[in-house]
């Protein structure tokens, strides 16, 4: 019968990303992006509840009731995880994402000064945008570190759940837990206008209610950093835009030219020794970007990104053909990874 410790314990040591446990099959852990079996027996039932007994301890039946729980989970001496436990085929399965003690910082993640330029920001909304697993979290959660070490501000985090502890530093730091300090996103960003913040942090900006409240509180004199699950600053803005009725959206498009600092798309990409690295795109929301989201123009921003170098802009496939000449990818796994795989087949070949 397996131990939890022993797999997380396990987990840690392989320096994996991910913790998959679910009946019928043996452990496996996610390695630079790639699944590995680390057990022999696979997992009973009893396993697996047990598991979930262990991580919930008082909140077990509200998982029962539900069918799926999010929650953080610290084991000392071995680390923190981001946890989600859900019923599949009358069993229980769990998946854990490791989340680091140290926070990194922006130098550490080999990040541009165009990114600490978006942590000066007295106000407005910057997003950091990608697919499930891209790093997201981590770029955020140094962005706060960067603010929190160099800023003497007050910074409120909403999250689903904590991932990344901050401690008070230049700044005072409040994380509130959705779920378990506040019953939803939305309620904790109406109530975060009223604990008097210079900084707010929301995990994920999931729907229209809470695009709007984070969008107003941008707009009210604070500065707002969010997520999306998407690929490229054109696409995140009609992702935002789309997600309001159309006799709203030409005024969104008002709203969010106005209050848009920036946009930070970023992909993990597979390198040449087996790790992964970022490829990231930077937008910044010049006079010439805002007008392109008041016209609803978002088929045009690609294109003036590719001019905006002198502001820090890199779009997502001129960073993927950097780290190619860098030779820190190769051109394969570039085009994998490609906005315009035409283009940047084009590019590549000069």
């Amino acid at each position: 019968m397996y131990e939890l410790y022993t797999l997380l314990d396990r987990t840690m040591e392989e320096g994996a990303s991910d913790l998959h446990l679910t009946v019928g099959a043996v452990p496996i852990i996610r390695v630079n992006g790639e699944l590995v079996r680390i057990g022999s027996e696979t997992l009973l039932p009893a396993d697996t509840d047990k598991f979930a007994r262990d991580i919930l301890e008082d909140k077990y039946d509200e998982f029962i009731n539900t069918g799926e729980y999010d929650t953080s989970y610290s084991l000392k001496g071995v680390g923190r995880f981001r946890v989600n436990i859900f019923k599949q085929r009358n069993s229980v399965a769990l998946a854990l994402r490791t989340i680091s003690l140290a926070i990194p910082t922006l130098k550490d993640l080999n990040m541009p000064s165009t990114i600490r330029n978006l942590t000066e920001k007295k106000r407005g909304l910057v997003l950091v945008t990608g697919p499930t697993g891209s790093g997201k979290s981590t770029t955020l959660a140094a962005m706060i570190d960067e603010i929190n070490h160099s800023r003497g501000l007050h910074i409120v985090t909403l999250e689903d759940p904590i991932e990344f502890l901050h401690k008070h530093d230049k700044s005072i730091i409040n994380q509130r837990e959705i779920g378990k300090d506040s019953q939803s996103y939305e309620n904790a960003l109406r109530a975060v206008l009223r604990e008097d913040p210079d900084v707010i942090l929301v995990g994920e900006m999931r729907d229209l209610n809470t695009i709007s409240v984070a969008i107003t509180a941008a707009e009210t004199g604070h500065l707002v950093f969010s997520t999306l699950h998407t690929i490229g600053a054109a696409k995140t803005i009609d992702r935002i835009v789309d997600v309001f009725p159309t006799n709203q959206q030409q005024q969104i498009k008002v709203q969010l030219a106005a209050v848009l600092q920036g946009i930070v798309s970023q992909q993990l990409v597979e390198t040449t020794d087996n790790k992964r690295t970022a490829a990231l795109e930077i937008m910044i929301a010049t006079p010439a970007i805002q007008n392109l989201i008041r016209e609803g123009k978002t088929h045009q921003i690609q294109t003036a990104m590719q001019t905006g170098a002198r502001y820090g802009m890199v779009t997502m496939d001129a960073s993927l053909k950097n780290l190619v000449e860098n030779c820190i990818i190769t051109p394969e796994t570039a085009l994998n990874y490609a906005i315009d795989k035409e283009m940047l087949s084009k590019m590549l070949l000069y």
